[in-house]
């Protein structure tokens, strides 16, 4: 195994599978179909044409993982993503409309097709269609939130 990808599946793995796990936890679906190895997987998703980016359970929750495709439309790097409240994520006046959707997740666990305006170094941007679920770990214990998004355009100011 490269040293790359052997490096990324220790260091996001098991972050991945709480993922995937919450997924399928609220949905009852599959979030990548077909059998891949952990390994495999891990940079599968890490490289995959959509955004996938999760935050934890901290009072002003940071991001604790973002892949590629996310990490480039919000133009930071994982180092910087992964010091970022992700409340930055919405400019202030979307703020609101953020907090609403993530407390209607806490309730429901899970919410799809959600449109949105977010906010990176390279601009606005909405998302379209996005999912977001609430992680939890085998015993059930909130975690924090993920989100998922393939679909997105660049906003002129």
């Amino acid at each position: 195994m490269p040293p790359d990808l052997d490096d990324h599946h220790r260091r996001w793995g098991s972050h991945l599978a709480l993922i995937l796990s919450s997924y399928r936890h609220w949905t009852g679906r599959d979030f990548i179909e077909g059998q891949r190895t952990d390994e495999a997987l891990a940079q599968w998703i890490f490289n995959a044409p959509f955004a996938l980016l999760s935050h934890g359970r901290e009072p002003d929750p940071l991001f604790n993982y973002a892949n590629q495709s996310a990490l480039d439309v919000f133009g930071l790097s994982m180092e910087e993503m992964l010091a970022w409240p992700s409340r930055y994520s919405a400019e202030a006046s979307h703020r609101d409309e953020r907090a609403r959707l993530l407390s209607e997740v806490s309730e429901k666990g899970y919410s799809e097709g959600y449109e949105g305006i977010r906010q990176g170094r390279r601009g606005r941007f909405k998302i379209i269609g996005a999912k977001v679920w609430n992680l939890v770990d085998a015993e059930g214990i909130y975690q924090g939130q993920a989100a998922s998004f393939s679909d997105w355009h660049w906003l002129k100011d």
